[in-house]
């Protein structure tokens, strides 16, 4: 039985900043990790997949240069495997970075395996049994594989399993529309690929959804109102949600409440039913974002180590989808200020109202801002076109501060920015009817 001050399960966005804290106020900590350091971000989320949209990016502005006045010497080319090299390059510099992180703290002590509870206060790790009256669950979630009828009889491509392919796809059917679909879906259009899915040869309303060996690869079938052939393709991506990965940490010895779905149940201050243990990131179903588990740490840590009292609910919900243009989103949507029956203001503006977006040739999208009409606070926005993904933090930082939106709309900007536009936008703001 080795005691420790502190126990985290799992090297994933929330686990080594909080080792980090917990270390400096002299406590010792062992952090558990049974496959790669960073999770999910850094080895098959964010960082992997964003550095696959820059080179996406790259290749669709290259054939399009012939708009910019450029003139290539020969029709642009996409090289798979050298667009994974570059990928692989980031990750493993992350992955590394925050192993060695973790290493390099004397106050640390790495254990590699798969953890498991054996009871609330002690987790077993291969031969080894820790102890501590203090224990931070920082698993992680994975791909989910629905049990769709054909699912096991076809070769399935999930968001981790798609990294490792470095040939392109002929033509990749996408079960799923969300953030990982709409992503891959435009990032392999641009590299070449025909994609099918809900996001580019859209079959919207897909219900019934069953899989099935075909000559060409796979076929999927639908069952949609306008078009009720399959799909044919020769890959097939499933991109239909996240499950947390619980399954195997014996909760149940610790006592430990799960939800019907795995996801570990905690308080506005996530902590589990059971005293002294935590669930922090995706395996908590608070937040399914690298961003929601990095303020899950500092929650958690501001609780215990700074005497300050910070809530999951104070946090506004926000994200960004890295489609192209990028979506920007904060706060509520226009039907939910709707449903409130609440007077509130609107306003709308197209990118192709935006100087600097015309001048880049990259004039797609909008940018929409929802505002009480009473308290004059940003209620939320949806700021879709050319570096919305930056520019909607003014508006959700503004959020925070409790101010109206009169403070963005007097500000001066820079110009020419996107960022510009935002206090024209607010000033065109009118009764939402």
């Amino acid at each position: 039985m080795k005691d420790f001050d502190a126990i985290i399960i799992g090297a994933g966005q929330a686990g080594p900043s909080l080792a980090t804290r917990l270390t400096k106020t002299g406590m010792s900590v062992a952090v558990i990790e049974r496959a790669l350091f960073g999770g999910t971000c850094v080895n098959t989320g964010c960082t992997p997949t964003k550095a696959m949209v820059a080179s996406a990016y790259v290749a669709h502005m290259a054939f399009r240069a012939a708009e910019y006045g450029v003139q290539l010497s020969a029709p642009a080319r996409v090289d798979m495997k050298a667009v994974c090299a570059r990928r692989d390059a980031i990750v493993a510099h992350s992955r590394n970075g925050v192993e060695a992180w973790m290493r390099g703290n004397p106050l640390c002590t790495v254990f590699e395996g798969t953890a498991s509870f054996e009871s609330p206060t002690t987790v077993r790790v291969g031969d080894q049994v820790l102890q501590s009256r203090k224990i931070f669950v920082n698993v992680g979630a994975r791909a989910s594989v629905p049990d769709f009828p054909g699912v096991h009889d076809v070769p399935l491509l999930t968001n981790s399993s798609l990294l490792k392919l470095e040939t392109l796809p002929e033509h990749l059917v996408i079960v799923g529309g969300s953030y990982i679909g709409i992503e891959f879906g435009q990032m392999y259009r641009r590299f070449g690929s025909r994609v099918t899915g809900e996001g580019i040869e859209i079959r919207l309303n897909a219900e019934c959804i069953s899989l099935a060996p075909h000559e060409q690869g796979v076929s999927v079938g639908v069952e949609c109102k306008d078009n009720t052939d399959p799909s044919i393709g020769s890959h097939v991506l499933l991109a239909v949600g996240r499950t947390p990965n619980t399954q195997d940490l014996g909760l149940e010895k610790a006592d430990v409440a799960v939800d019907s779905r795995g996801y570990i149940v905690v308080d506005d201050q996530l902590r589990t039913n059971v005293s002294g243990i935590y669930a922090l990131g995706d395996c908590n179903g608070r937040g399914a974002f690298t961003h929601t588990a990095y303020n899950d740490f500092e929650i958690v840590a501001a609780n215990l180590l700074d005497n300050d009292p910070r809530r999951v609910s104070d946090r506004i919900p926000c994200y960004a989808l890295y489609c192209d243009p990028p979506l920007g989103r904060i706060g509520m949507t226009e039907r939910e200020v709707r449903a409130t029956g609440k007077p509130a203001l609107i306003a709308t503006r197209p990118m192709t109202r935006v100087n600097r977006a015309l001048e880049k040739g990259e004039s797609l999208g909008f940018m929409k801002v929802l505002v009480d009409a009473e308290s004059k606070k940003i209620l939320g926005a949806s700021l879709l076109g050319v570096g919305c993904d930056e520019v909607v933090h003014l508006l959700l930082d503004t959020m925070y501060a409790g101010a109206p939106y009169t403070t963005v709309q007097r500000a001066m900007h820079i110009h020419p920015t996107v960022s510009e536009l935002v206090p024209t936008l607010l000033g065109d703001l009118h009764p939402l009817v």
